[in-house]
């Protein structure tokens, strides 16, 4: 059910959303110049509408442009929607690299060979049509048949953070399903997001699909994504962004897919092997310089564990700050917010030689994070949710203390959580405790997503709304079918 919202809170948090993207786009013009790239097809640095492949210049044009591919799409059998996903696995798979660079261009956020490796793990691990399995019950009074049915045409606003990957995602899972999406891009991600619709699209043109089961906006706004929620041809929307965008999709009354934000914690414990955490924490926290909302923000280390574990991060990588270079980090790299401080705008997804720059301190060019002691739990750093390569360090006493300090440090977004230690019973008692959707144990955070760990992969995890990591069946409605008195076989 869509949650209550007055008319005036509505126009409240777009006006503050359209503030804080432009605020954020502000603050990274300039910052990096946008390249040109082999990805970047014509008219994608003028913003211009191609709708031949799938870019339009308003919502409704690509809200019809969808109806009608997905008109096409219905009559399409399951054998041939398997062969379009191939050809899209294969696309996204051949302009994995390519994709990567023009979004560090585009945005400055991340680390190329990091987002080189999300878009093949996107391309190879998202699931495909194999996930729309059909449930079958038989008994006296006959059988009943329940399939998963595409919704149609869907709404999908994406981040700049992971823009290709989250494209790549998305459209496997939601062609998949069955059905067409128009995506709402973030503004600073336009070109690369563009980029992988257009290709995707040509792919499954060329694979005999329709034309534009994929369509996006050529210069995506909020005011655009507004729109596009509050379509009444679109039946379902899916959310993957922060806090405010999440509202508002909540706030349409219409079915939504929401991923919100996350502040996961790490924890520690005394029977955990230091080395070996040491090094799963400093992967995952300076993977693609700590963008990912699933990536270690917080530790909390038992007292008895916290010197080894800061020598191994720092053999592995990690510059550790002291003293006033940590004042200096809070005061340059965190600003104030309600209810939580947040990350300078300028410096998310920056490298960590960038921010140690920033405040005056000297670091190896191979510097892969910093880490810093802190001893409250309200220090800013703990409590914002800082996607840079930058880690605060918290002694505890002993569990209790530690699950008390991830809980609050967490904020109640039941996202995601990691923890390192050699206890089951404590590992138990962690898991039900934090009740995230996502709880790694022993391994780098990326784990939880399929890299390097099992499972499938995804770049949209629906916290706030209850998928959890989404995959094609998020994208379907159940249809049941009944014939009584009948067909049961034995």
């Amino acid at each position: 059910m869509a949650a209550s919202i007055s008319e005036k809170e509505l126009d409240r948090l777009v006006t503050l959303v359209v503030s804080r993207v432009q605020e954020e786009l502000s603050a990274r013009s300039g910052a990096r110049p946008a390249a040109a790239s082999a990805a970047s097809a014509p008219g994608d640095a003028a913003g211009e509408a191609r709708p031949e492949d799938g870019i339009f210049a308003d919502v409704e044009q690509a809200v019809e442009a969808a109806k009608e591919a997905y008109a096409s799409f219905e009559e399409v059998s399951l054998a041939r929607r398997k062969v379009f996903v191939e050809a899209m696995r294969e696309c996204a798979a051949k302009n994995a690299e390519a994709w990567a660079r023009l979004a560090v261009e585009e945005t400055g956020l991340g680390r190329a060979e990091h987002k080189i490796q999300k878009n093949l793990l996107a391309a190879r691990k998202t699931p495909g049509v194999e996930d729309l399995a059909p449930l079958c019950y038989t008994g006296d009074d006959g059988m009943t048949l329940v399939e998963p049915a595409p919704f149609g045409i869907i709404g999908a606003i994406t981040p700049c953070t992971n823009p290709a990957a989250t494209i790549i995602n998305n459209s496997i899972s939601i062609v998949s399903a069955g059905n067409a999406v128009v995506f709402n891009p973030h503004p600073s991600a336009r070109r690369v997001s563009n980029a992988a619709v257009a290709a995707l699209n040509r792919a499954i043109r060329e694979a005999g699909g329709p034309a534009r089961l994929l369509c996006s906006l050529a210069r995506p706004s909020m005011e655009s994504s507004q729109a596009l929620m509050k379509h009444g041809a679109v039946r379902l929307l899916l959310v993957t962004g922060g806090g405010e965008v999440v509202k508002l999709a909540l706030a349409s009354g219409k079915r939504c897919v929401a991923a919100g934000p996350g502040n996961p914690p790490v924890i520690v414990d005394d029977t955990a092997d230091v080395k070996k955490a040491a090094r799963c924490i400093v992967d995952g926290a300076s993977f693609d310089n700590n963008v990912l909302c699933t990536a270690e923000k917080e530790v909390f280390v038992f007292d008895s564990m916290a010197d080894a574990l800061k020598q191994e991060m720092r053999r592995y990588g990690a510059f550790e700050l002291t003293g006033a270079q940590i004042e200096a980090a809070t005061k340059t790299l965190v600003e104030p917010g309600t209810p939580y401080p947040h990350p300078q705008k300028k410096f998310v997804g920056k490298d960590a030689p960038v921010l140690a720059r920033a405040i005056g301190v000297a670091v190896p060019p191979d510097t892969r994070l910093l880490i810093a002691e802190v001893g409250e739990l309200n220090h800013p750093l703990i409590q914002a949710e800082m996607l840079m390569p930058i880690l605060p360090i918290m002694r505890v006493r002993d569990l209790d203390q530690a699950l008390m300090c991830a809980k609050s440090a967490e904020h109640g977004f039941r996202h995601s959580a990691m923890m390192h230690s050699e206890s089951v019973s404590n590992m138990t008692r962690v898991a039900r405790e934090v009740e995230c959707t996502i709880f790694v144990k022993n391994a780098p955070s990326y784990a939880g997503l399929g890299f390097g760990g099992e499972g499938y992969a995804t770049l949209s995890i629906a916290g706030p709304t209850g998928e959890g990591l989404t995959s094609a069946r998020t994208f379907t409605r159940q249809r049941r079918c009944v014939l009584a008195g009948g067909f049961r076989i034995v």
